[in-house]
Protein backbone atom coordinates (compact mmCIF):
# COMPACT_ATOMS: atom_id res chain seq x y z
CA UNK A 1 0.00 0.00 0.00
CA UNK A 2 1.76 3.35 -1.01
CA UNK A 3 2.67 5.56 1.78
CA UNK A 4 0.06 7.77 1.33
CA UNK A 5 -2.90 5.61 1.29
CA UNK A 6 -1.27 4.27 4.67
CA UNK A 7 -1.02 8.12 5.70
CA UNK A 8 -4.37 9.00 4.93
CA UNK A 9 -6.09 5.99 6.56
CA UNK A 10 -4.79 6.62 10.16
CA UNK A 11 -6.20 9.82 9.89
CA UNK A 12 -9.60 8.31 9.34
CA UNK A 13 -9.83 5.82 11.93
CA UNK A 14 -7.98 8.52 14.20
CA UNK A 15 -10.42 10.92 13.22
CA UNK A 16 -13.66 8.65 13.87
CA UNK A 17 -11.62 7.14 17.29
CA UNK A 18 -11.13 10.59 18.78
CA UNK A 19 -14.76 11.65 17.95
CA UNK A 20 -16.36 9.14 19.87
CA UNK A 21 -13.46 8.84 22.58
CA UNK A 22 -14.07 12.59 22.97
CA UNK A 23 -18.51 11.81 22.74
CA UNK A 24 -17.77 8.96 25.52
CA UNK A 25 -15.53 10.79 27.81
CA UNK A 26 -17.57 13.88 27.90
CA UNK A 27 -21.19 11.76 28.82
CA UNK A 28 -19.87 9.28 31.09
CA UNK A 29 -16.85 11.39 32.79
CA UNK A 30 -18.98 13.07 35.07
CA UNK A 31 -19.96 9.51 37.03
CA UNK A 32 -16.29 9.15 37.92
CA UNK A 33 -15.79 8.98 41.36
CA UNK A 34 -19.10 10.62 41.80
CA UNK A 35 -18.52 13.98 39.89
CA UNK A 36 -14.25 14.27 41.22
CA UNK A 37 -14.07 15.71 37.57
CA UNK A 38 -16.64 18.22 37.30
CA UNK A 39 -15.43 21.87 37.53
CA UNK A 40 -17.99 23.60 40.50
CA UNK A 41 -16.04 26.04 41.29
CA UNK A 42 -17.74 29.44 40.31
CA UNK A 43 -16.02 31.34 42.89
CA UNK A 44 -12.26 31.09 41.65
CA UNK A 45 -11.06 34.13 39.65
CA UNK A 46 -10.32 32.44 36.43
CA UNK A 47 -13.93 31.06 36.76
CA UNK A 48 -16.83 32.57 33.50
CA UNK A 49 -18.77 29.35 33.33
CA UNK A 50 -22.11 29.03 34.95
CA UNK A 51 -22.96 25.27 35.20
CA UNK A 52 -21.04 22.01 36.04
CA UNK A 53 -18.98 21.19 33.32
CA UNK A 54 -16.40 17.82 33.20
CA UNK A 55 -12.48 18.92 32.94
CA UNK A 56 -11.78 15.53 31.26
CA UNK A 57 -10.66 16.80 27.90
CA UNK A 58 -6.67 15.54 28.87
CA UNK A 59 -7.98 12.19 29.74
CA UNK A 60 -10.27 12.10 25.88
CA UNK A 61 -6.76 14.07 24.51
CA UNK A 62 -4.54 11.08 25.78
CA UNK A 63 -6.78 8.27 25.20
CA UNK A 64 -6.71 9.32 21.54
CA UNK A 65 -3.31 10.09 21.17
CA UNK A 66 -2.41 6.86 22.79
CA UNK A 67 -4.23 4.68 19.89
CA UNK A 68 -2.49 7.01 17.56
CA UNK A 69 0.92 6.12 18.86
CA UNK A 70 -0.31 2.62 19.10
CA UNK A 71 -1.43 2.49 15.02
CA UNK A 72 1.99 4.62 14.06
CA UNK A 73 3.83 1.83 15.85
CA UNK A 74 1.78 -1.15 13.84
CA UNK A 75 2.52 1.31 10.46
CA UNK A 76 5.54 2.35 10.18
CA UNK A 77 7.37 0.22 13.02
CA UNK A 78 8.56 2.79 14.83
CA UNK A 79 7.57 3.78 18.54
CA UNK A 80 7.30 7.85 19.13
CA UNK A 81 8.71 7.43 22.85
CA UNK A 82 9.47 10.88 22.62
CA UNK A 83 6.29 11.80 22.70
CA UNK A 84 4.79 9.22 24.51
CA UNK A 85 6.66 10.31 27.23
CA UNK A 86 6.35 14.09 27.08
CA UNK A 87 2.53 13.31 26.59
CA UNK A 88 2.06 10.99 29.83
CA UNK A 89 3.56 12.99 31.97
CA UNK A 90 2.50 16.50 31.67
CA UNK A 91 -0.96 14.76 31.25
CA UNK A 92 -0.57 12.75 34.72
CA UNK A 93 0.75 16.19 36.65
CA UNK A 94 -2.49 18.57 35.23
CA UNK A 95 -4.52 15.03 35.87
CA UNK A 96 -4.22 15.25 39.57
CA UNK A 97 -5.13 19.17 39.74
CA UNK A 98 -8.25 17.90 37.84
CA UNK A 99 -9.23 14.92 40.08
CA UNK A 100 -8.85 17.72 42.85
CA UNK A 101 -5.68 16.41 44.15
CA UNK A 102 -4.71 19.80 45.52
CA UNK A 103 -1.14 20.27 44.99
CA UNK A 104 1.18 23.48 46.09
CA UNK A 105 1.40 25.76 43.05
CA UNK A 106 5.16 25.56 44.25
CA UNK A 107 5.18 21.92 44.28
CA UNK A 108 3.62 21.67 41.24
CA UNK A 109 5.99 23.70 39.42
CA UNK A 110 8.80 21.49 40.50
CA UNK A 111 6.80 18.43 39.45
CA UNK A 112 6.39 20.14 36.29
CA UNK A 113 10.65 20.94 36.21
CA UNK A 114 11.75 18.00 37.29
CA UNK A 115 9.47 15.83 34.47
CA UNK A 116 10.69 17.95 31.60
CA UNK A 117 14.38 18.25 32.38
CA UNK A 118 14.14 14.81 32.77
CA UNK A 119 12.36 14.48 29.67
CA UNK A 120 15.02 16.67 27.59
CA UNK A 121 17.90 15.05 29.33
CA UNK A 122 17.35 11.36 28.78
CA UNK A 123 15.90 12.37 24.85
CA UNK A 124 19.12 15.06 24.25
CA UNK A 125 16.63 17.25 23.08
CA UNK A 126 18.70 20.20 21.96
CA UNK A 127 17.78 23.12 19.67
CA UNK A 128 19.63 23.28 16.23
CA UNK A 129 20.11 27.32 16.01
CA UNK A 130 18.55 30.73 17.06
CA UNK A 131 19.06 34.21 14.80
CA UNK A 132 20.78 35.42 18.05
CA UNK A 133 24.79 34.93 17.18
CA UNK A 134 25.28 35.32 21.36
CA UNK A 135 22.29 33.01 22.39
CA UNK A 136 24.10 30.44 19.52
CA UNK A 137 27.13 30.02 21.67
CA UNK A 138 25.81 30.12 24.80
CA UNK A 139 23.31 27.37 23.83
CA UNK A 140 26.13 25.32 22.92
CA UNK A 141 26.95 24.69 26.31
CA UNK A 142 24.78 21.54 27.62
CA UNK A 143 23.79 23.28 31.01
CA UNK A 144 22.66 26.60 29.15
CA UNK A 145 20.65 24.33 26.62
CA UNK A 146 18.92 22.27 29.25
CA UNK A 147 17.67 25.73 31.18
CA UNK A 148 16.51 27.58 27.36
CA UNK A 149 14.82 24.69 26.60
CA UNK A 150 13.50 23.93 30.12
CA UNK A 151 12.69 27.54 29.81
CA UNK A 152 11.02 27.09 26.62
CA UNK A 153 8.69 24.10 27.70
CA UNK A 154 7.46 26.51 30.81
CA UNK A 155 6.61 29.39 29.48
CA UNK A 156 4.73 27.70 26.83
CA UNK A 157 2.72 25.20 29.16
CA UNK A 158 1.85 27.40 31.69
CA UNK A 159 0.69 30.13 28.90
CA UNK A 160 -1.76 27.64 27.47
CA UNK A 161 -3.57 26.81 30.69
CA UNK A 162 -3.06 30.77 31.54
CA UNK A 163 -5.32 31.27 28.52
CA UNK A 164 -7.77 28.42 29.12
CA UNK A 165 -10.53 29.83 30.39
CA UNK A 166 -13.07 30.36 27.88
CA UNK A 167 -14.98 27.85 25.56
CA UNK A 168 -12.45 27.02 22.35
CA UNK A 169 -9.87 29.67 23.47
CA UNK A 170 -7.19 27.37 24.00
CA UNK A 171 -8.02 24.84 21.57
CA UNK A 172 -8.25 27.39 18.60
CA UNK A 173 -5.34 28.76 19.43
CA UNK A 174 -3.59 25.77 19.28
CA UNK A 175 -4.97 24.34 16.60
CA UNK A 176 -4.43 27.94 14.65
CA UNK A 177 -0.32 26.99 15.62
CA UNK A 178 -0.21 23.47 14.64
CA UNK A 179 -1.98 24.50 11.46
CA UNK A 180 0.89 26.91 10.45
CA UNK A 181 3.01 24.01 11.54
CA UNK A 182 1.86 21.84 9.42
CA UNK A 183 1.68 23.69 6.36
CA UNK A 184 5.48 24.94 6.80
CA UNK A 185 6.47 21.16 7.37
CA UNK A 186 4.56 19.58 4.52
CA UNK A 187 6.14 22.67 2.33
CA UNK A 188 9.55 21.27 3.42
CA UNK A 189 8.79 17.84 3.16
CA UNK A 190 8.55 16.62 6.72
CA UNK A 191 5.83 13.64 6.48
CA UNK A 192 6.36 11.75 9.68
CA UNK A 193 6.50 15.28 11.71
CA UNK A 194 3.49 16.44 9.38
CA UNK A 195 1.83 13.37 10.27
CA UNK A 196 2.18 13.88 13.99
CA UNK A 197 1.20 17.16 13.78
CA UNK A 198 -2.17 16.68 12.06
CA UNK A 199 -2.88 13.82 14.37
CA UNK A 200 -2.90 16.08 17.08
CA UNK A 201 -5.14 18.70 15.41
CA UNK A 202 -7.94 15.67 14.39
CA UNK A 203 -7.87 15.04 18.07
CA UNK A 204 -8.32 18.76 18.92
CA UNK A 205 -10.79 19.40 16.29
CA UNK A 206 -13.10 16.29 18.13
CA UNK A 207 -12.68 18.00 21.48
CA UNK A 208 -13.36 21.44 20.24
CA UNK A 209 -17.10 19.82 18.69
CA UNK A 210 -18.09 19.48 22.40
CA UNK A 211 -15.87 22.26 23.26
CA UNK A 212 -17.31 25.25 21.52
CA UNK A 213 -19.83 27.02 21.30
CA UNK A 214 -21.57 25.51 24.43
CA UNK A 215 -18.89 23.47 26.52
CA UNK A 216 -19.88 19.66 27.42
CA UNK A 217 -16.41 19.16 28.37
CA UNK A 218 -13.01 20.93 29.23
CA UNK A 219 -9.63 20.60 29.02
CA UNK A 220 -8.65 21.05 32.20
CA UNK A 221 -5.29 21.37 33.39
CA UNK A 222 -3.84 17.95 32.43
CA UNK A 223 -5.21 18.87 28.45
CA UNK A 224 -3.85 22.31 28.85
CA UNK A 225 -0.49 20.90 29.98
CA UNK A 226 -0.93 18.09 27.30
CA UNK A 227 -1.52 19.93 24.22
CA UNK A 228 0.87 22.68 25.94
CA UNK A 229 3.60 20.86 26.25
CA UNK A 230 2.97 19.09 22.86
CA UNK A 231 3.18 22.14 20.69
CA UNK A 232 5.79 22.96 22.44
CA UNK A 233 7.51 20.23 21.39
CA UNK A 234 6.13 20.56 17.95
CA UNK A 235 8.30 23.50 17.70
CA UNK A 236 11.33 22.68 18.80
CA UNK A 237 11.53 19.54 16.13
CA UNK A 238 10.34 22.09 13.40
CA UNK A 239 12.85 24.66 13.55
CA UNK A 240 15.40 21.87 13.87
CA UNK A 241 14.61 20.03 11.07
CA UNK A 242 13.94 23.29 8.81
CA UNK A 243 16.87 25.67 9.83
CA UNK A 244 15.81 28.04 6.75
CA UNK A 245 12.87 29.12 9.03
CA UNK A 246 13.90 32.06 11.36
CA UNK A 247 13.46 31.10 15.10
CA UNK A 248 11.88 34.34 15.43
CA UNK A 249 8.28 32.80 13.44
CA UNK A 250 8.29 30.85 15.81
CA UNK A 251 8.35 33.46 18.42
CA UNK A 252 5.67 35.10 16.78
CA UNK A 253 3.76 32.09 16.76
CA UNK A 254 4.22 32.07 20.48
CA UNK A 255 4.03 35.52 21.09
CA UNK A 256 0.56 35.55 22.91
CA UNK A 257 1.22 32.07 25.02
CA UNK A 258 4.82 33.41 25.89
CA UNK A 259 3.73 37.23 26.92
CA UNK A 260 1.05 36.63 28.50
CA UNK A 261 3.21 34.74 31.39
CA UNK A 262 5.86 36.96 30.92
CA UNK A 263 4.02 40.16 31.35
CA UNK A 264 1.43 38.46 34.44
CA UNK A 265 4.76 37.60 36.14
CA UNK A 266 6.41 40.91 36.26
CA UNK A 267 2.40 42.55 36.32
CA UNK A 268 1.71 40.65 39.68
CA UNK A 269 5.21 41.03 41.35
CA UNK A 270 4.59 44.68 40.73
CA UNK A 271 1.56 45.08 42.88
CA UNK A 272 3.10 43.03 45.58
CA UNK A 273 0.64 39.82 44.16
CA UNK A 274 1.85 36.15 44.05
CA UNK A 275 3.12 35.70 40.33
CA UNK A 276 1.75 31.82 41.12
CA UNK A 277 -1.98 32.48 42.27
CA UNK A 278 -4.56 33.36 39.79
CA UNK A 279 -6.43 36.88 39.47
CA UNK A 280 -9.26 38.28 37.07
CA UNK A 281 -6.82 40.80 34.99
CA UNK A 282 -5.12 38.55 31.82
CA UNK A 283 -5.81 40.05 28.53
CA UNK A 284 -8.47 37.31 27.83
CA UNK A 285 -10.26 38.15 30.98
CA UNK A 286 -10.21 41.95 30.70
CA UNK A 287 -11.86 41.53 26.48
CA UNK A 288 -14.24 39.35 27.92
CA UNK A 289 -15.41 41.93 30.63
CA UNK A 290 -15.56 44.51 27.80
CA UNK A 291 -17.53 42.46 25.69
CA UNK A 292 -20.10 41.78 28.52
CA UNK A 293 -19.92 45.48 29.24
CA UNK A 294 -20.93 46.46 26.05
CA UNK A 295 -24.18 44.61 26.56
CA UNK A 296 -24.66 44.02 22.64
CA UNK A 297 -24.17 40.33 22.97
CA UNK A 298 -25.73 37.61 25.33
CA UNK A 299 -23.31 34.91 25.24
CA UNK A 300 -19.73 36.72 25.04
CA UNK A 301 -18.00 33.39 26.51
CA UNK A 302 -16.94 31.55 22.97
CA UNK A 303 -17.10 35.16 21.33
CA UNK A 304 -14.57 36.37 23.35
CA UNK A 305 -12.64 32.99 22.22
CA UNK A 306 -13.39 33.43 18.39
CA UNK A 307 -12.23 37.72 18.95
CA UNK A 308 -8.99 37.10 20.23
CA UNK A 309 -8.18 34.38 18.00
CA UNK A 310 -9.08 35.79 14.58
CA UNK A 311 -7.29 38.89 15.83
CA UNK A 312 -4.24 36.80 16.69
CA UNK A 313 -4.52 35.06 13.40
CA UNK A 314 -4.56 38.48 11.71
CA UNK A 315 -1.56 39.28 13.25
CA UNK A 316 0.37 36.48 12.58
CA UNK A 317 -0.50 35.77 9.35
CA UNK A 318 1.35 37.91 7.36
CA UNK A 319 4.98 36.61 8.91
CA UNK A 320 4.24 33.23 6.94
CA UNK A 321 5.34 35.25 3.76
CA UNK A 322 8.93 36.51 5.66
CA UNK A 323 8.90 33.26 7.28
CA UNK A 324 12.82 32.47 6.35
CA UNK A 325 13.35 36.02 7.00
CA UNK A 326 15.18 36.84 10.33
CA UNK A 327 15.79 40.87 10.25
CA UNK A 328 11.91 41.00 9.65
CA UNK A 329 10.81 38.55 12.18
CA UNK A 330 12.64 39.70 14.84
CA UNK A 331 10.73 43.29 14.44
CA UNK A 332 7.19 41.92 13.65
CA UNK A 333 7.85 39.91 16.98
CA UNK A 334 8.62 43.04 19.34
CA UNK A 335 6.29 44.88 17.46
CA UNK A 336 3.40 42.42 18.69
CA UNK A 337 4.54 42.51 22.06
CA UNK A 338 4.13 46.45 21.80
CA UNK A 339 0.81 46.03 20.71
CA UNK A 340 0.08 43.40 23.13
CA UNK A 341 0.74 46.08 26.13
CA UNK A 342 -1.35 48.69 24.28
CA UNK A 343 -4.59 46.64 24.51
CA UNK A 344 -4.13 45.29 27.83
CA UNK A 345 -3.75 49.02 28.72
CA UNK A 346 -7.08 50.33 27.06
CA UNK A 347 -8.86 47.18 28.33
CA UNK A 348 -7.55 47.38 31.63
CA UNK A 349 -7.96 51.27 31.92
CA UNK A 350 -11.79 50.50 30.47
CA UNK A 351 -12.32 47.60 33.16
CA UNK A 352 -11.18 50.30 36.53
CA UNK A 353 -13.24 53.45 35.29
Amino acid sequence: MPAENITLSLLSIISLVSFFVVFLVSKFSNKIGNGILLDQDFNKPQAFHKDSVSRSGGLAGTISLSIFFILYYFLFEKILIDYIALSLSMFLIGFLEDIKFKINPNYRLLLMIIFLSFFIIFFSIRVGSVDLNFLNLWIKNDIFSILFILLCFLFIINGANLIDGFNGLLTIHILIINSILLFLNLEYNQDHLSLTITAQIVILLSFLLFNFPKAQIFLGDSGSYLFGALVAYNIIETNNLNPQISSFFFCILLFYLFFEVFFSFFRKIYLKKSPLKPDRFHLHMLSYLYLEKSKKFQDCNYLNSLVINIFYLSLILPAIFFHDNGIICRYWFFSLLALYMVFYYLLYSFEKK
